[in-house]
């Protein structure tokens, strides 16, 4: 085995996204990127997919910075929780460093907590979920495929201000190609820290070719011909604050959040968040860092690979684009005027998102659809095409209460813009099918060609053999129900305990999972390994996650729910529990447990939710040959 050199450091690419601009055309840009230090070898060029290390030292304190408020066409003053380092943009503190590896590589992420001192991490005795301690902090790989213990992927230990700890993440050789992320994860704080910003893309590239023994990865297949790029969506609810006492949220006339310019923004009361706050608040989600930014660079034929995370705290995103009707060339939209502008110009046709990866994890064919409704936690891999020249919105789209975490139909929003320069038309079949050409074996790329005329199938890139064809003897059971009842966020009629272990588990046992919710809708989240979708049977016993369902069960026909839409096998590691008006839909999903032991938790990612209680704790463990787990020695 090859020894690498240790102690890599970080160099950065240049990604300013104009924070000091008195104008209203911000263009989006990636975050800034870790590069990865690959040794090199007999004087060659680094080898990408050679593993290597990356070293990613993050302060966490406090940053004062600015954000850009459509409503007052000016930037807010904030002052909120962060990371720092080398690898943060100082002109855009509020979205994390893209980490991106290959399979075999390792991730080493010093967090050095510089936050003020805080009692309620050290000497707290009341109910643990109670949101406190909201200066202490941890890690977690949200998707990552890696063990959960010790100073891996483990969420179960507190950052403490003052402390600095050292996490390794070890991604295995064989884990999928795929976008992920990274945020803190302590319970009690995990909600105002990712509300403040502080997460970030982890992107794992994936450079081996498809044979008739392997899947091979999607990045392959798309090599240099589609052009990448990140969308980090976030919805950063800062506040300002009358003197009085107690300090209330100061407001506009029309009770949206005001900010005037003797005012500095802050999160720093989790009562902030709740149903329908958020459009009530009149903040805008951000991309990349950036309120309602304009994409300048896209190309009537040329393939575009748009990987995009919902890594905001509790509030859905219906992720549409549209072209843009009429003259208008406005660059920054008030909340106010938002839904009167779409109406007039961005009425125009929808262009189309061929999905091709859920949560990271490569889809079986392409996935057309309109709509791609993001959940907290989700994310999409989307290929865009578009075939014409001019300026498209891009939309969070209207949605029915049962498909928001607000539990109530939600107004369009204005997410930003995409200006589109002509070119040469064409259509996904025939640009996929030129790709095929990534491959090296004629027999696997004359397969890989076969499959994309057919449907736009991606069989030979899926990460993950099915596990729906196992026999009900191969398969034991887990019924998970969220409930929220006298004030208390639970799962299985019980709040978060830290020293109960909820569910032992079996490391190479099969699972199938219930899931169901008995108030509200809420996205159930499992760390390590990702799950298999079986069926989504709506209150009627209706499978709506088949590839032709309508899910209209309490929508108008003309305006049906489209998220379950052909679900069906799909894997994720996140997927939305359905309550509709109080009538429970039924989510089922397999697992297997493979290769990680050890403790982790399940809950749902609304994170003010967690925080209060909707958690548990997880134990997989080794079999004792009898179909028990081991007790390791007596």
């Amino acid at each position: 085995m090859k020894k690498f050199s240790k102690g890599f450091v970080v160099k950065l690419l240049s990604a300013s996204v104009g924070l000091g601009l008195a104008m209203e055309t911000i263009a989006l840009q990636d975050p800034p990127l870790l590069s990865i230090q690959r040794p090199l070898l007999e004087g060659r060029k680094e080898t990408p997919g050679l593993p290597g290390t990356a070293t990613l030292n993050l302060t966490v304190d406090y940053t004062e910075s600015q954000i850009w408020n459509p409503s007052t066409k000016q930037h807010d003053r904030v002052k909120l929780r962060s990371y720092r380092g080398d690898a943060v943009d100082p002109k855009s503190p509020y979205v994390a460093p893209t980490l991106k590896v290959f399979p075999g590589e390792t991730i080493r992420v010093t967090l050095d907590n510089q936050l003020p001192p805080d009692h309620t991490c050290t000497e707290y005795d009341g109910d643990v979920n109670k949101p406190h301690c909201f200066n202490g902090t941890n890690l977690h790989a949200h998707g990552l495929w890696i063990s959960p213990a010790g100073n891996s992927d483990n969420v179960l230990i507190s950052i403490n201000p003052q402390v600095a700890f050292e996490y390794e993440y070890n991604i295995p050789a064989d884990h999928p190609a795929g976008t992920f992320w990274y945020h803190p994860h302590r319970h009690g704080s995990t909600a105002i820290q990712v509300a403040s910003g502080m997460g970030g893309a982890l992107i794992v590239q994936g450079n081996r070719q498809p044979t008739l023994e392997r899947s091979g990865d999607i990045d392959v297949l798309l090599g240099n011909s589609a052009k990448e790029r990140l969308f980090v969506f976030q919805q950063i609810q800062y506040a300002c604050y009358t003197k009085g006492q107690p300090p209330a949220i100061k407001r506009n006339s029309d009770q949206t959040y005001l900010c005037e310019s003797e005012d500095v923004g802050i999160i720093e009361n989790i009562d902030d968040f709740g149903p329908n706050k958020w459009a009530t608040s009149g903040r805008h989600t951000s991309i990349n860092g950036v309120v309602q930014p304009v994409i300048k660079d896209a190309k009537v034929g040329e393939l575009e690979r748009w990987r995009m995370i919902h890594a905001g705290v509790r509030d859905s995103i219906n992720f549409k684009v549209v072209k843009m009707t009429g003259e208008s060339q406005l660059t920054s939209v008030a909340a106010a005027a938002e839904k009167d502008f779409l109406q007039q110009s961005c009425a125009g046709a929808v262009v189309p998102q061929y999905r091709i990866a859920a949560d990271g994890l490569t889809l079986a064919a392409v996935d057309t659809s309109d709509v791609s409704v993001f959940q907290p936690g989700y994310r999409w891999d989307t290929l865009m095409l578009f075939s014409e020249p001019g300026r498209y919105c891009v939309i969070d789209e209207a949605a029915a209460a049962s498909a928001n975490v607000g539990a109530v139909p939600s107004e369009p929003r204005l997410l930003g813009f995409v200006d589109v320069k002509a070119g040469r038309s064409t259509t996904i079949k025939d640009k996929l099918i030129d790709s095929a050409k990534n491959i090296t074996d004629r027999s696997i790329r004359r397969a890989v060609a076969d499959d994309l005329k057919n449907g736009l199938g991606l069989e030979n890139f899926v990460p993950h053999s099915s596990l729906l064809e196992m026999s009900d003897k191969e398969v034991t059971t887990q019924t998970l129900e969220f409930n929220i009842d006298s004030g208390k966020f639970m799962i299985d009629n019980s709040p978060f305990d830290p020293n109960r272990v909820d569910r032992q588990l079996i490391l190479g046992n099969t699972d199938d999972w219930t899931l169901t919710s008995k108030v509200g809708s809420h996205p159930f989240h499992i760390h390590v390994n990702p799950f298999q979708i079986v069926k989504i049977l709506d209150p009627n016993g209706k499978d709506v996650s088949a590839a032709d369902a309508i899910d209209d069960y309490d929508t108008a026909k003309q305006f049906p729910d489209p998220q379950y839409r052909g679900m069906k096998g799909k894997w994720k590691d996140t997927i939305w529990v359905k309550n509709a008006g109080g009538k429970t839909y039924t989510v089922v999903v397999r697992t297997k447990y493979q290769r990680y032991i050890g403790d982790f938790v399940l809950h749902c990612h609304i994170l003010d939710h967690e925080d209060q209680g909707m958690m548990q704790n997880v134990r997989i463990s080794i079999p004792d040959g009898k179909g028990g787990v081991s007790k390791g020695h007596h």
